[in-house]
């Protein structure tokens, strides 16, 4: 017989291994026994009954908790009012049980098992053929989290996070895909242009967070004689990715970084905003910055284009917010011309997350009835000459110069000229809300040498006006004391 060689098996394998094998059982109709009145035996049979189930309960009146005495008026759920015996498991689909003592949760385990229904005693994991996971309720979407008993609370926090990605009107889009199976099914063949349409539902149902009503479900079967895999169109959607730390990201904002095909970035996106985004998205980095090479706005707007033409789902991920000096305007014409389906999703701009990490209300009502942010960078790479700085320069306004590091000097000497007193309060942030971050406050006066030493590498933002005076006090202070350290080691 002659031996066939095979080449060595080192590719991974498909599956890892898994603690427990995760389960979704159906209920409706089945008969669940439960043992036990108190708070977790509640919680399970309001859970068992939103399955569907019918819950026999066994327990005396007296070891009925407040929460379980308020479910017995319902018609799913039968009290016999003693306790559990060894001939209640017939019939039972699941068996569960809120019991105190070891060896009675011992003789419950058994018993169930004997009879040959899965078991489980509510904290008790060696009496438990099964666990519970962590919920994400968008029946009939259900997510279930488990870490098998190891970090309860890590369970919670990963469902927490959870929740803020899947919008709430999930359950409804799910319920109509439900509805929709068999006309899809009857008019678009297995395939390409199947799995087309279930991707555009999928996208929309993960993208707003409005139920879908009747138009919308008379567009999507009108859509069914339209689906064609050579003719689809994208869309692009221009998302702010806040001032860097990744926690000021919106919900809806993530939502798009993670039904995104193609990701066209900014240089100023943190890699944090990155991490975020679907692994399978293509990035592109369009970065523009003042005073380097950087790609033409033309050439970005051409690449939106041809990437949503050839059906992609583009994602233009700016830093903060990209109606703020982000260039939108010209973006949104030019897809709007070409006929692409456009939306905006606002960030966090770098001016609020200033004013949140110095604590300072940027129109506190005794100093500031009006605020501005005005670029310090025109295209011609100076101080743009449509500024009216004698207006800039007028007292109960907060003013915020977005990239204004390399024109801090000049700014000073407008404003001064313009009739602000040197005295001014004012702020300046580089980096604002990274680990980078670095801050000073003072006198208008002192600008240009604050600059000096917070440098113009990175983006900077400056903020003037009386309502940074109790920052440039607090900060005065605070050098002073370092000076007077300095001395006294000297």
């Amino acid at each position: 017989m002659r031996s066939i060689s095979l080449p060595p098996n080192d590719t991974a394998p498909r599956i890892e291994p898994l603690a427990k094998l995760p389960v979704f059982w159906n209920l409706a109709g089945k008969r669940v026994v439960m043992a036990g009145g108190g708070e977790g035996a509640a919680w399970k049979t309001e859970l068992l009954l939103a399955c569907g189930a019918v819950v026999d309960l066994y327990c005396s009146t007296a070891e009925l908790s407040d929460s379980m005495a308020s479910l017995l008026d319902r018609p799913d759920i039968r009290h016999h009012a003693h306790p559990w015996r060894f001939d209640i498991f017939a019939g039972a689909a699941l068996a569960l049980a809120d019991l105190d003592g070891d060896e009675e949760a011992r003789a419950f385990f058994c018993a169930a098992r004997a009879a040959g229904v899965p078991v489980n005693v509510i904290d008790k994991p060696a009496f438990c053929q099964f666990q519970f996971g962590s919920i994400v309720n968008r029946s009939p979407v259900i997510v279930s989290i488990s870490t098998d008993g190891a970090a309860p609370v890590l369970a919670q926090a990963i469902r927490q996070r959870i929740e803020t990605l899947l919008p709430p009107a999930l359950k409804q889009w799910a319920e109509l895909a439900q509805s929709l199976r068999k006309a899809v099914s009857h008019r678009l063949p297995p395939g390409l242009s199947r799995r087309l349409f279930w991707e555009r539902f999928a996208a929309r149902s993960l993208s707003t967070n409005e139920p879908p009503d009747e138009d919308a479900t008379h567009r999507l079967l009108s859509s069914l004689d339209h689906v064609s895999p050579t003719a689809t169109v994208g869309s692009v959607t221009l998302v702010g990715a806040g001032p860097g730390d990744a926690e000021l990201l919106t919900l809806k904002a993530m939502r798009a970084l993670q039904a995104a095909d193609v990701i066209l970035f900014d240089d100023l996106v943190s890699p944090e905003v990155l991490e975020l985004a679907r692994r399978e998205a293509k990035r592109f980095l369009v970065g523009k910055r003042g005073g380097r090479e950087s790609c033409r706005q033309d050439d970005i707007n051409d690449m939106m284009v041809r990437f949503a033409k050839a059906g992609k789902r583009v994602v233009r991920l700016k830093s903060g917010d990209p109606m703020i000096f982000g260039r939108a305007g010209e973006e949104i014409l030019r897809l709007q011309r070409e006929g692409i389906e456009v939306e905006v999703v606002p960030g966090v701009t770098a001016a609020s997350a200033m004013a949140a990490a110095f604590k300072t209300s940027l129109t506190h009502r005794d100093h500031a009835q009006q605020v501005r942010f005005v670029t310090a960078h025109s295209r011609h790479h100076d101080l743009p000459k449509t500024l009216d700085w004698p207006s800039l320069s007028s007292p109960n306004q907060t003013t915020v110069f977005y990239m204004g590091g390399r024109m801090a000097g000049r700014i000073e000497q407008r404003l001064r000229e313009g009739g602000m007193p040197a005295d001014t309060p004012v702020v300046v942030m580089s980096s604002v809300s990274r680990t980078t971050e670095r801050r000073w406050a003072g006198a208008l006066a002192s600008l240009p040498d604050a600059m000096r030493a917070i440098g113009v590498d990175q983006p900077v933002l400056i903020g003037v006006g009386e309502v940074f005076a109790a920052v440039a006090v607090a900060y005065g202070k605070e050098d002073q004391r370092q000076n007077k350290q300095i001395q006294r080691h000297m």
